[in-house]
């Protein structure tokens, strides 16, 4: 069952046609909300969206739209934690290929407290639960974002708690998770 978005929005797999909005809820996300911009070894996927989670049939780019314009995303795609920063128990946990990766689960702030990113999550579950090979659907969350460690402990288990090791460096608290299926 898809799950219904908020009304006046459309949540749907994304389409070459999304792909700048996307970028830029994306890159806007990094700059204003994170404040640390876009980082090349953390953010590759987002300057290649379309070959990324467009051209992957394991992999999607969803998208909310409002008036046309894109307000929020979330990605999967079929890559585990990487070693490093990620500490080594947790990428052999998470093993690519059968480890669906949550990822760029964002929403324009005055779109917010609206349910999208639930909606999006659901969606994101929907797909890993339907696409062969998945065993199962794994994220990591910086906390320091106003509101993200609430609303991945109401849908998600802890995994790891990475802020007293610093994976990330100065001003990233990261949380792993996983979601399950």
């Amino acid at each position: 069952m898809s799950p219904t978005p908020p009304a006046g929005y459309t949540v749907r797999p994304a389409t070459p046609a999304d792909v700048d909005g996307a970028r830029a809820v994306m890159l806007d996300t990094f700059y204003k909300e994170f404040g640390y911009g876009y980082v090349p070894r953390w953010h590759r996927d987002v300057t290649d969206l379309r070959g990324t989670y467009l051209d992957d049939p394991r992999h999607v780019l969803l998208v909310a739209v409002h008036d046309g314009e894109v307000v929020a995303t979330t990605g999967v795609h079929s890559h585990g934690p990487a070693h490093p920063p990620h500490p080594r128990w947790l990428a052999e946990r998470y093993p690519s290929g059968t480890t669906a990766q949550l990822v760029r689960v964002y929403v324009r702030p005055e779109h917010r407290r609206r349910g999208l990113a639930r909606t999006l999550v659901d969606a994101a579950r929907d797909f890993v639960a339907r696409t062969p090979g998945y065993d199962c659907l794994y994220l990591h969350t910086n906390v320091r974002v106003e509101g993200a460690e609430a609303f991945w402990r109401s849908t998600a288990k802890e995994i790891f708690d990475a802020r007293t090791t610093g994976e990330h460096g100065p001003g990233v608290a990261t949380v792993h998770f996983e979601i399950p299926l």
